[in-house]
C-alpha cells in the first residue's frame, strides 16, 4: 500500500480512513500489474464504445450518483448479486489497479470511485460480467448471465 498512488483514498484523514483490517483487504498491484489490467481491457475493446463494446453483454443496467444517494447507490451494487468473497480485479488506468473482495467494493465504492476525474473497471476472473464507474457519475453494470437484481437488502450486511 505504501507505493500506491492512489493510497490517500484509503489512509488519508480528509478522504476515508479506513481500519487496518479494512486495509488488508486492499491488494494494490504494481505498475507491470495495473499496467496488465489496462492492457487486458484496451485488447478485449470492452470500452470501444461507451459503456461497453457492442453485444459485449446480453444485459445492461446503470444507474446515476447524485448528492445524497449513496445508501442507493450502495443497494444498487449490492443487488448485482455478486458474492462478497468474491476476488475482483480494479483497474483505473495503466498505473493504478488493485484486487480485493466484491464485499469491499459494494461498502466502499465511494472511496474507490471519484466523480470528475475517474474512470474505473471492475470485473472478476468469469469474464461475465464488468462494472464500470464513469467521470460523469454514471455506473453501468453488464452480464452475460441470467439477470434479476437481489430485492433484498440490509444494512447491517456491511459490518465487517
Amino acid at each position: 500500500m505504501t507505493e500506491f498512488t492512489l493510497k490517500w483514498r484509503f489512509t488519508d484523514e480528509k478522504y476515508d480512513s479506513l481500519s487496518e483490517q479494512h486495509i488488508a483487504e486492499l491488494k494494490p498491484l504494481d505498475k507491470i500489474g495495473a499496467e496488465y489490467l489496462a492492457d487486458f481491457i484496451s485488447d478485449c475493446r470492452v470500452h470501444s464504445r461507451m459503456p461497453f463494446k457492442n453485444d459485449l453483454f446480453r444485459n445492461l443496467d446503470r444507474t446515476k450518483i447524485l448528492d445524497g444517494n449513496e445508501k442507493k447507490i450502495t443497494k444498487w451494487l449490492y443487488q448485482r448479486a455478486i458474492p462478497f468473497d468474491k476476488d475482483v480485479y480494479l483497474s483505473w488506468d495503466g498505473q493504478n489497479g488493485m484486487i480485493t473482495k466484491w464485499k469491499f467494493v459494494v461498502k466502499y465504492w465511494d472511496s474507490l470511485f471519484y466523480g470528475g476525474s475517474d474512470d474505473l473497471t471492475i470485473f472478476d476472473q468469469s469474464l461475465e460480467w464488468c462494472l464500470f464507474f464513469f467521470h460523469e457519475n454514471e455506473i453501468y453494470y453488464g452480464t452475460n448471465k441470467p439477470y434479476e437484481p437481489i430485492a433484498e437488502y440490509h444494512n447491517d450486511w456491511f459490518m465487517i
